[in-house]
């Protein structure tokens, strides 16, 4: 079974407390993402990593405060999360040349994976037959990447031990509206064990 993992915006400045929009308790799931990443490349299984690459003065910036910005620190990613081969897909082209490396680091300039350039062409090269979803915030992000991965028609599942939310009570809704949507909620272990 062809297994896609998405970790979702799993940055520095979203996962530690010094960073620019700090989610607390987010650095708990940094072990979580970085086995699930190194599983999913030892079993033959693609990553897709998105990440927040803004300008200093990018339209978000309106509603949240400034984070992520292009070849800040906070940008990057924790390295325990990264494999070593990988590719960066920028979200100017709709190039998916990155298919068939290992991790595919996905820019995007919005909460929405769906609103990149690069995602439907990159999903058609994939061929998933299924998707897991983890990261960062359980119930912004994450949850437009599960639900807009729901509408391909494959199975989506969220790795719940692997996600961090600003709000418990808006997570559990996204939690709700995934699973009656058909969507599953795992587990790291569950998902290292092969179900």
């Amino acid at each position: 079974m062809n297994t896609v993992f998405f970790d979702i915006d799993t940055q520095l400045d979203f996962l530690y407390p010094a960073g620019a929009l700090y989610v607390p308790g987010a650095e708990r799931i940094v072990p979580a993402v970085a086995r699930l990443n190194r599983w999913a490349a030892e079993h033959g299984n693609t990553v897709v990593s998105s990440m927040d690459a803004h300008a200093e003065n990018d339209l978000e910036f309106r509603t949240w405060p400034p984070h992520c910005v292009a070849g800040t620190a906070g940008q990057a990613k924790p390295c325990g999360t990264l494999l070593d081969r990988r590719i960066v897909i920028p979200n100017t082209t709709d190039s998916t040349t990155g298919a068939g490396a290992p991790q595919i680091i996905l820019e995007k300039q919005t909460t929405d994976i769906f609103q990149t350039h690069t995602i439907q062409a990159l999903l058609e090269k994939l061929h998933a037959d299924r998707y897991l979803v983890y990261g960062v915030v359980t119930e912004i992000c994450v949850a437009r990447a599960a639900l807009g991965l729901q509408q391909t028609g494959r199975p989506v599942a969220i790795v719940t031990d692997a996600v961090e939310s600003l709000s418990a009570d808006a997570a559990r809704r996204l939690f709700d509206e995934f699973t009656s949507a058909g969507g599953v909620l795992t587990s790291v272990s569950e998902v290292c064990q092969g179900r």
